[in-house]
């Protein structure tokens, strides 16, 4: 045989054989011990998403996991460690967003065999134990709280730390399962916890969207989105068409983790090349 006919006989070879240099990842920053979002074992409903998306990208997913606390984009997504984070609220600054995925709000939850709170201005609330979250180690309120205090109900509200015991499974849900306890009557965390933790109580809790959702200066309800650099117009592009085209696969995945969900709001973030 000639040596023409060896040489590429070899270099068919090595293009068999030869590693794909090129292969692509899929490189998402999460916190590893945050139900019903994400965790290490990748049980959460944004690891679920994660994956997905990879499989779209024929990408490998590479996580960076940090509890997503104070500095959390600052020391992964925008340090470089990764490029993609799965949950932020739509039009965050410091960071480009898609188009969001779901829209979401706060909630009451109750004890299945006690009525429904109407609204904030149930006169029931002056009379019950109530849960809110907070956040840092300031004690940061949320918006329910506020809305509380607004109507100067404070002496029955209850904080409880948005982060929960991190040294224990599923810290974030400490404030549901202290209404399954009898600790409190009315819990009044962020939806996807909420509605999350209650439907895994037994009995199952009461879960229903705080009124009025457009309190005057205090948003109760969201548009989550994923988030991407400031800089990588090009993922953003990429990421926002998958949310787009993959919108009835991401629905049953929420549907799955009983995400609380509302009609989408009017006005889009800067998904834009």
């Amino acid at each position: 045989m000639s040596s023409r006919y060896l040489n590429a006989a070899a270099a068919l070879l090595l293009f068999v054989i030869a590693p794909d240099v090129e292969a692509r990842e899929l490189r998402v920053c999460a916190d590893p011990n945050n139900l019903p979002f994400s965790n290490r074992q990748g049980e959460g409903f944004e690891n679920r998403i994660a994956e997905l998306l990879a499989g779209e990208l024929d990408a490998t997913l590479v996580y960076t996991w940090r509890a997503q606390r104070r500095g959390f984009l600052r020391e992964t997504l925008n340090a470089g460690r990764c490029d993609l984070v799965i949950g932020v609220p739509a039009g965050l600054e410091s960071v480009r967003t898609t188009r969001p995925y779901y829209r979401s709000a706060y909630v009451f939850v109750t004890r299945n065999k006690e009525p429904r709170v109407a609204s904030f201005d149930d006169p029931a609330l002056r009379r019950k134990l109530l849960g809110v979250q907070l956040i840092g180690d300031d004690g940061w309120n949320t918006p329910p709280a506020h809305a509380l205090t607004r109507r100067g109900i404070v002496d029955n509200v209850r904080g409880y730390t948005l982060y929960g015991d991190y040294r224990e499974p599923n810290p974030t849900a400490r404030i549901v399962s202290a209404v399954a306890h009898g600790e409190i009557d009315v819990a009044l965390p962020w939806g996807p916890i909420g509605s999350y933790f209650a439907a895994r109580e037994h009995p199952a809790l009461n879960v229903s969207a705080v009124k009025p959702l457009d309190e005057p200066g205090l948003p109760m309800a969201w548009d989550i989105a994923m988030a991407v650099r400031e800089d990588d117009g090009a993922l953003l592009s990429e990421i926002d068409a998958l949310v787009e085209r993959l919108t009835p696969q991401i629905g049953v995945i929420l549907t799955q983790y009983d995400v609380p969900r509302l009609p989408p709001s009017d006005s889009l973030p800067d998904a834009r090349p």
